[in-house]
């Protein structure tokens, strides 16, 4: 991990395109504005968790549905298919 020291509209540069800068100082809080491409998606890191939270929870619910589904085709067919 890389620690660096800023102090009030300094930044630091990520890349070609990403700007990070410490725009207020209060206390133990500190406020950052980030200058970067609208294709880059940028979160909190507990809003991050929850969506990547989300989405498995999602993916996995597909999953069984999903394998629900595959049974219940099975089980039709079989039925309607007769063994000579």
């Amino acid at each position: 991990m890389l620690i660096l020291k800023r102090k009030k509209n300094e930044s630091i540069v990520i890349g070609n395109d990403i700007e990070i800068i410490v725009t207020e100082i209060k206390g133990d809080h500190i406020k950052l504005g980030i200058k970067a491409p609208d294709s880059i998606s940028i979160f909190r890191k507990e809003l991050y968790e929850a969506i990547q939270k989300e989405n498995i929870a999602a993916s996995s619910a597909s999953l069984q549905l999903n394998f629900e589904e595959l049974d219940n085709l099975n089980m039709a067919l079989k039925s309607k298919v007769k063994p000579k």
